[in-house]
């Protein structure tokens, strides 16, 4: 299977919500580089809203952002799944703590990668959780197959 799209053949989209613009512009346009359709927000409020309408395949989010924090719309994507598969999150924050790492992953994250980092690492985890989609078709919402 191709990392860059899905068993039907379409292209996989890669929401990317951070908060510092060069950072977003940075990331962005390494992902599209990739292959990847990515559809960029730039506050927490912003990237649930395109969630909701975009219905993203993979999604990076950082947890320090105004409006809405990373956690609370990790929260928000597991609670209330809007687009019936699993949609995988990857958190890239400089948010290091032990606690913190426990609070994503209790969150459901499916990875967790600490700033700084190399866009590469980024980009490995989201062809890992590429990878990791068809083992969840038939199970909404998640791992734990939460409507």
């Amino acid at each position: 299977m191709n990392t860059l799209t899905d068993n039907a053949t379409k292209p996989i989209k890669v929401l990317m919500a951070e908060d510092e613009p060069e950072v977003l512009d940075i990331m962005s346009r390494k992902v599209a580089a990739a292959g990847y359709t990515v559809i960029t927000a730039n506050d927490g409020e912003e990237a649930w809203e395109k969630i909701r309408e975009e219905s993203p395949d993979v999604i990076v989010l950082d947890l320090i952002m105004p409006g809405r924090n990373g956690l609370e719309v990790l929260r928000n994507i597991r609670e209330k799944p809007t687009s019936g598969h699993w949609q995988p999150v990857i958190i890239v924050s400089a948010k290091r703590e032990l606690e913190d790492l426990q609070e994503g992953y209790a969150l459901e994250a499916d990875h967790y990668i600490t700033k700084p980092c190399q866009i590469e690492d980024i980009l490995r985890s989201i062809q890992l959780m590429v990878r990791l989609i068809p083992q969840h078709r038939g199970h909404p919402g998640g791992p734990g197959g939460k409507e």
